[in-house]
């Protein structure tokens, strides 16, 4: 009797050791690390803004620099800062006590050249009656041919100098007439009706227009109606067309969202750093006058939208698979990559294929699939699928990452590790 009960005693020890066995072995199958770990991102719908997105600086739509075109000691000023002017206001004057002075040497001058040339005009009279009685004399054989050719040559001679004296009163006449225009530049006047936004010279200042006009004031002809001046890439301009809705943010009204539309795209490039930027023109209307001119605007143009769009991560459209260890990896513009799945092309490191065409790997059945799909519009974040295999649904992978057991385990004669784990 003991004998049996020894051996039913063994015979359930060992049923227990190997049920415990067979259950660590199942538990360690299940709970196995897979070889490779992927992260994926679901291709749904979404709504697809293309938009470009540039700064640039606020301005009045029509800025005069009012300066002065004679030298001399500012005397008043008429305007200031933010000061209201209209067309024709006097906005500062030159002392003219020295161009006052002017004017009356000028006109002393002017006065001279014109008694010179009624003296000249005497002479010339007197000159041709000479020459009258001469020529009577000498018909008369009373005078000789000596007399009458000195009467002829002092008359010409009184003509000609009818004729210095006269280039010498228009002489007179310029220089006086220059005396007064440079007088009345001594009276800075507007040229635009608008605001005075910017001020460079005080009372008692002197200014020197030698070499150039110096800027006394800045007026923008009406700051309800301004600009700004965005420098967009030559890779985003093609999309870009005047009357084009835009808005933008400037950092004084934090949240707020102004509107304008492209007026203009100038056709001036401009290279900076090897960047070729051309300018495209935003007109704002600033009826509330919130807006001043040199604020630094973030403008984000939005120029295609796509609505209930199938739309795949960006990062999806750049992932390429690893290589398995100690494979030979493939080399392309941008590094080694992993051997291709099926369906693949040799596209490079972007995917970019012809008419538009990139590869997006997807998980199916625990598996990691290519598939060719056809793209259009994107938003920086996520692209339109417009074509291919791809639906509504599939789990898009945008990373993976080769555990540490498939690190240290020997390469696989062909192809991706089968399983995979989600995460």
């Amino acid at each position: 009797m003991k004998q049996l009960k020894k051996i039913v005693y063994g015979v359930v020890v060992l049923l227990l050791v190997s049920s415990a066995a067979i259950a660590g072995w199942r538990y360690r199958a299940s709970h196995q690390e897979p070889p490779i770990v992927y992260k994926t991102a679901k291709a749904e719908k979404r709504h697809i803004v293309g938009k470009v997105t540039a700064s640039g600086t606020l301005a009045a739509t029509v800025t005069v620099q009012v300066g002065t075109q004679v030298s001399g000691r500012i005397k008043e000023l008429f305007a200031d800062f933010n000061s209201p002017v209209k067309r024709g206001q006097l906005v500062a004057k030159i002392d003219p006590l020295l161009f006052e002075a002017a004017v009356e040497q000028a006109n002393a001058n002017y006065l001279s050249a014109q008694a010179d040339l009624n003296r000249s005009k005497a002479s010339a009279l007197d000159a041709e009656r000479q020459l009258a009685r001469t020529k009577a004399l000498r018909d008369s054989e009373l005078a000789s041919q000596k007399d009458l050719e000195t009467a002829e040559t002092t008359a010409a001679v009184a003509r000609a100098s009818v004729g210095v004296s006269e280039a010498g009163l228009a002489q007179a006449r310029a220089q006086l007439n220059q005396a007064k225009v440079n007088l009345s530049y001594t009276n800075i006047v507007s040229p635009i009706d608008g605001t005075v936004i910017s001020r460079n010279v005080d009372v008692g200042q002197t200014v020197a227009a030698s070499l150039q006009a110096p800027v006394i004031f800045t007026i923008a002809e009406d700051l309800r109606k301004m600009k700004v001046d965005t420098n967009v890439a030559e890779s985003d301009v093609g999309g870009l067309s005047p009357n084009m809705d835009v808005y933008f943010t400037v950092d004084a009204y934090p949240g707020q969202r102004f509107k304008g539309k492209i007026g203009q795209i100038r056709n001036a490039a401009q290279t900076v750093q090897n960047v070729v930027t051309y300018d495209a023109v935003i007109e704002v209307d600033n009826t509330d006058l919130k807006l001043r001119p040199g604020m630094t605007a973030n403008t984000t143009i939005v120029y295609a939208q796509r609505h209930d769009a199938l739309a795949v991560s960006n990062a999806a459209l750049r992932f390429r698979p690893p290589a398995p260890p100690g494979a030979p990896a493939e080399t392309t513009a941008s590094g080694p990559r992993g051997p291709r799945g099926r369906g693949a092309k040799s596209e490079g490191a972007q995917g970019q294929g012809a008419q538009g065409e990139k590869t997006v790997w997807v998980l199916r059945n625990g598996n990691a699939t290519s598939l060719q799909v056809q793209v259009g519009l994107s938003d920086g974040s996520y692209t339109e699928v417009t074509g291919g295999e791809l639906a509504s649904g599939d789990e898009a992978i945008v990373d993976a990452t080769l555990t540490e057991k498939a690190a240290a385990s020997p390469p696989a004669a062909s192809g991706l590790p089968r399983g995979g784990r989600l995460f």
